[in-house]
């Protein structure tokens, strides 16, 4: 969908209450809160009541970059504050640095989301294909889940950092016979690559019965064999973010377990070189800008 101009862009938005309408009850000024992806607008009426009543206004902390937004993603996070419908505003765990939770809010739940669903567990054998955003979270959140993680990543650099953020084995995938011993012993795989890729090569390493999950969206379609499904009934399935009450059970499992994104936090007069940097893939793992800086523009 195209994106409506004009438009303050930003999603992810981490900040603290400061005001609330009459019909609000979840929340109270001063609370740490966190905005969703997906919301409806509030110039829209979610239900009969009025709208303003239902809205709580945000001081923005942290947001995490993004190149553009699109309806329905939540925009106007590149400010000082937003008001939101209370229906898509979610608690946030205080013992938690709040630029790191500013992410959880969209490679948190896409990663949580499909390693809940497909019952990743303790005694499992998962797979993360890439280390970015999102393989950077898949890492934290499988381990933290009691998994046996195994981080695919084609540059051998970033070994020592997939072992730091709880990887128990790392795999190049350019290396055939590293690849080969891993065949056929995945309970799950999750492939967070963005690039285009042989997403034979990782279904082939699925156990019986096993699925992966894509979440990396590359641009162009991929080729997938028959025979990479057919054999061992694997499974092929896609999943994008998460409803309300499955990303405020992300945000507090990531409480419990004291899980962040990795962030490097910039001022909003750094945008241009952040992108640049992005481009680049030259950023571990996410930027964020702190919206106080917005005043000194």
């Amino acid at each position: 969908m195209p994106t409506v101009y004009p438009i303050v862009p930003g999603h992810e938005i981490v900040g603290r209450v400061t005001k609330v309408g009459s019909a609000v009850t979840k929340y109270k000024p001063g609370d740490l809160v966190g905005v969703a992806v997906w919301l409806i607008p509030t110039t829209t009426a979610r239900t009969a009541r009025p709208i303003a009543k239902t809205c709580a206004r945000i001081k923005c902390s942290p947001s995490i970059l993004r190149t553009s937004i699109k309806p329905p993603r939540s925009p106007t996070g590149y400010s000082d504050s937003i008001v939101v419908d209370e229906h898509f505003v979610l608690r946030v765990p205080t013992n938690l640095n709040l630029a790191g939770v500013a992410p959880l809010l969209c490679a948190g739940i896409t990663t949580y989301s499909p390693l809940h669903r497909w019952g990743v567990t303790k005694g499992k054998k998962v797979g993360i294909a890439g280390l970015g955003g999102l393989g950077h979270m898949g890492v934290k959140i499988s381990h933290a889940l009691g998994a046996h993680t195994v981080i695919f990543t084609t540059s051998s650099k970033k070994k020592e950092d997939a072992l730091r953020l709880g990887a128990d084995e790392v795999v190049i995938s350019r290396n055939a016979d590293e690849m080969k011993k891993h065949a056929d012993s995945f309970d799950f795989i999750l492939d967070t690559i963005a690039a285009a890729h042989d997403i034979n090569a990782y279904l082939n390493l699925l156990a019986h019965d096993s699925t992966l999950v894509i979440v990396g969206a590359p641009e162009k379609p991929m080729s997938v064999s028959a025979f990479s499904l057919l054999m061992g009934r694997h499974n092929l399935a896609g999943s994008i973010i998460g409803g309300i009450a499955e990303t405020q059970e992300m945000l507090d499992f990531c409480g419990k377990h004291n899980i962040t994104a990795d962030v490097e936090i910039i001022p909003i007069q750094k945008v241009n070189e952040a992108y640049e940097r992005l481009v680049k893939s030259d950023v571990k793992y996410r930027f964020c800008i702190d919206m106080a800086s917005i005043k000194s523009e």
